[in-house]
């Protein structure tokens, strides 16, 4: 049986938001959340977790343009995506907020602000260079690591966890951090699932990473803690949207 992770020990130093208290701020700063369909509102409290992340930018002679996309994961194993887009009106100004179902309305939106097009990376002016400087990947801790390793493949109840030569490599690990990759645990309706997704990287002697997936996840009969461990993301969060569906 699994044992649930003390929270202290994965969450960063500011606990991140939940589901809804990220939806709640989004909508709260959007000058346009009344105009989102009823619909989309109505599948998204029933959200378990989210992921946020930066889809471009553009920065120049004082105006700014961001756009992020936001998805949430649903109790039925389906997934709705918000695309927000931020920027100023007059150089140096306060940032202003809108909100969009589609990337389609996101583009035509964006294209009334006089900035260059879209793009799917960050296109910066040169005095935002140094902090737009991507910082690494990882930044990893020694300690005991190999064991953190053989701790974690021993927690996996998945049939498909990583394999005994993933194991034999993790072994010879000098370092690992553990991040949250996907939100915070929240609860859906009257099911009280509960979902979050780690990264749990390793750095190994000859100076490569090796990355294992962990789901933590109550969507078991008897609502206990599982765990399930991958070897890649695209695996676990399969894996979370399948369980999902089937608790829906």
């Amino acid at each position: 049986m699994s044992v649930p992770y003390e929270t202290a020990a994965y969450e960063p130093a500011e606990s991140p938001e939940s589901p809804e208290e990220h939806l709640a701020r989004l909508l709260g700063r959007a000058l346009n959340s009344f105009e989102l369909p009823d619909e989309v509102m109505r599948r998204l409290d029933c959200a378990l977790v989210y992921d946020s992340s930066l889809h471009s930018a553009h920065h120049s002679a004082g105006l700014h343009r961001e756009t992020y996309r936001h998805t949430w994961l649903l109790a039925d194993g389906s997934a709705v995506t918000l695309w927000e887009l931020a920027y100023n009106t007059t150089p140096g100004g306060s940032s202003e907020h809108e909100v969009y179902t589609d990337e389609e309305e996101l583009q035509t939106a964006t294209s009334r602000l006089g900035l260059p097009p879209e793009a799917p990376e960050l296109e910066l002016s040169a005095p935002t260079w140094l902090w737009a400087i991507p910082t690494p990947r990882h930044v990893f801790a020694s300690g005991d690591s190999a064991d953190h390793a053989r701790r974690l493949l021993r927690r996996a109840e998945n049939p498909d966890h990583p394999d005994a030569r993933t194991a034999a490599l993790l072994a010879t690990a000098t370092a690992h951090e553990i991040t949250q990759a996907f939100g915070r645990p929240g609860r859906a309706g009257r099911s009280g699932l509960s979902y979050a997704l780690y990264e749990h990287a390793f750095l190994l002697p000859d100076g490569s990473e090796v990355s294992l997936w962990e789901v933590e996840h109550t969507a078991t009969p008897d609502g206990r803690h599982m765990c399930e461990v991958y070897m890649s993301e695209r695996a676990a969060r399969s894996a979370m949207e399948r369980r999902a569906a089937r608790q829906g």
